[in-house]
């Protein structure tokens, strides 16, 4: 078989599997730590991704190696990484080539000794870079190993989502890279069935590597009827956690906290607010969840063919631009007269600097400083003079003029208060097509304080912007043009924090958008009361009252904790 040069970076996918320390946590040659319950958990959950295990096998002693040992004379063992199901992977070096591999070790006896084989003789005629290659396939010894790439300058997509959740460009990468591996794999007719986030590597120039291609599931002996489904399911909960930093399931896995108990799947957009839109449908249409898409009339992706396509249907994610460092402030450099800095040299005592004399000290300077103060003093005095004859002048014509004014003003030039304005109409305004209750608009404005309109309950908040949504909020009718100058807003819920914003616009289903509305007034409130004021009265028939920020409720029969409100009662004034 043909052999490579590069290599592979951790020997054993060993995140999921019980680690070699048995009944602990333990860190993983990659620094990942993994519960011993992670792989039952992962691979068995109906849930979660992969296919499923076969029925279970008698149990087979793990061949009893040590470091040091060789293989085929070349191979020297170096350190087990993963002892597990009668199988164990190790960090080796290949002597002949002088270069760290991976080796795969168990023994000719095992029930799945020749599924392996297949599969990494498969996968090695791929030959696809993209793929931790497979180096060597044997049988010898009444051992079967499998030698595969070490790649020392990779991260695990475990590592990196244990930092946080990757950036849009960076997301975008890698649901790119990974899903047009894995379909150049199924056109060769292999599946990975165990595409999990300790699968995928990232290399220090930025390319994403998948390991294990049908070797993983072989060596666990996990199979599937439907592998391309699988594997685009796998490949959308990786995109999910990439974007949110949770396994988008209730479980916990793989180092990321599952979702909330009985919320559902929801979009990642709605978990963490900040998400690519396009790539959040992206994920729930690889995910399975054939009802969460139908709202957004974009059919599921059950194939990475299909996966694939819609990748390429998105508008293009552009990398972050660098940011400029400002160069440091430039440094003076001091220096002693005569040595400029430079240390005495040994054995010579430092020659002290008389200080210059002082400027001026002549009987000469004496006159000059003399003169200089003089010529000040008059100057000075001067100004003084001429000021307060200006002073004087202008006093004395304000007074003349303010004899022929009127002083008293009476009460008629006080500012009048505020005219309440009847509302006449309303409606929902939801310009991403997403309305949160449009039935109970009606409830904001009956003047009964029982009744209330509800937006739905967010995950994210209390911002709302940028990603989790633009805002939500109610067009009000005034019959016709008034000036409104304050507005009373009664809320259902309090907290950190509410913010409302008042905007003059052309109709209860406004043509333009927020942002070429004219703004009347915004306020923030922690309170069930908002109170907004203009500046200055604005002449308009239909107000836009619009909410970008909303505090974190418990949940009610109404719905799920999280970020909500309620609006009970609204008057404008005017």
């Amino acid at each position: 078989m043909a052999e490579r040069s590069t290599a592979a970076v951790d020997v054993a996918d060993n995140s999921g599997d019980n680690p070699l320390t048995a009944k602990a946590d333990k860190a993983t040659t990659d620094g990942v730590t993994e519960s011993i319950d992670t792989a039952d958990t992962a691979e068995q959950s109906t849930n979660g991704t992969g296919g499923e295990r076969k029925a279970t096998e008698p149990s087979i002693a793990t061949p009893e190696l040590h470091s040091g040992h060789k293989l085929a004379r070349r191979y020297r063992l170096e350190e087990c990484v993963t002892r597990l199901d009668g199988f164990s992977s190790w960090r080796a070096v290949d002597e002949k080539l002088r270069r760290a591999v991976g080796v795969h070790l168990l023994p000719a006896d095992h029930p799945r000794a020749r599924s392996v084989l297949a599969a990494a003789r498969s996968s090695a005629l791929l030959g696809d870079p993209r793929f931790v290659q497979v180096l060597d396939a044997v049988e010898e010894n009444d051992l079967v190993y499998v030698v595969h790439e070490w790649l020392p300058d990779a991260t695990e997509l475990t590592a990196l989502l244990a930092l946080g959740p990757l950036e849009a460009h960076d997301a975008y990468q890698m649901v790119t890279q990974v899903s047009q591996a894995m379909s150049a794999a199924h056109r060769e007719g292999l599946a990975h069935l165990r595409l999990t986030p300790s699968a995928v590597l990232r290399t220090s120039t930025g390319q994403y590597r998948i390991r294990g291609l049908a070797v993983a599931a072989a060596l666990r002996g996990i199979s599937s009827d439907t592998p391309q489904r699988t594997d685009t399911e796998a490949i959308g909960a990786l995109l999910y956690a990439a974007l949110t930093q949770r396994w988008p399931y209730e479980s916990d896995a793989y180092g990321l906290h599952g979702l909330p108990k009985g919320v559902g799947l929801i979009a990642p957009d709605q978990v963490r607010a900040g998400v690519h839109r396009g790539l959040s449908e992206l994920a729930m249409r690889a995910l399975v969840n054939d009802g969460a898409t139908a709202s957004r009339q974009e059919p599921p992706c059950t194939t990475p063919d299909e996966l694939v396509k819609a990748v390429g249907e998105m508008p293009r994610i552009r990398p972050p631009e660098p940011a400029f460092t400002a160069p440091p402030e430039y440094q003076r450099t001091t220096y002693q007269q005569g040595t400029y800095g430079r240390p005495a040299g040994p054995g010579t005592a430092p020659q002290p600097v008389a200080a210059p004399p002082a400027p001026l000290q002549g009987r000469t300077g004496k006159a000059l400083k003399w003169g200089v103060s003089a010529l000040l003093i008059a100057a000075l005095g001067l100004g003084s003079w001429q000021l307060a004859d200006t002073l004087l002048h202008r006093d004395k014509g304000s007074n003349e003029t303010g004899n022929t004014q009127t002083t008293d003003h009476g009460d008629g030039d006080k500012p009048k208060a505020p005219a309440p304005i009847k509302i006449q109409d309303a409606e929902e305004y939801a310009p991403d097509g997403s309305p949160q209750n449009a039935a109970d608009v009606k409830n904001t404005y009956d003047g009964d304080t029982s009744t209330y309109w509800r937006t739905k309950s967010f995950v994210d908040g209390p911002d709302l912007v940028p990603s989790v949504k633009a805002g939500v909020g109610i067009v009000y009718d005034l019959g016709s043009a008034k000036n409104v100058s304050t507005a009373s807003i009664l809320l259902r819920y309090g907290g950190d924090h509410t913010t409302i914003t008042l905007y003059a616009t052309d109709s209860l289903s406004p043509s333009t958008t927020v942002g070429e509305m004219k703004k009347i007034a915004t306020t923030r409130t922690s309170g069930t009361q908002a109170d907004l004021k203009a500046s200055s009265p604005v002449s308009s028939r239909y107000v836009l009252l619009w909410i970008t920020a909303m505090p974190e409720s418990p949940e009610d029969r109404y719905s799920h904790a999280g970020h909500k409100q309620a609006i009970t009662d609204v008057k404008f004034a005017g």
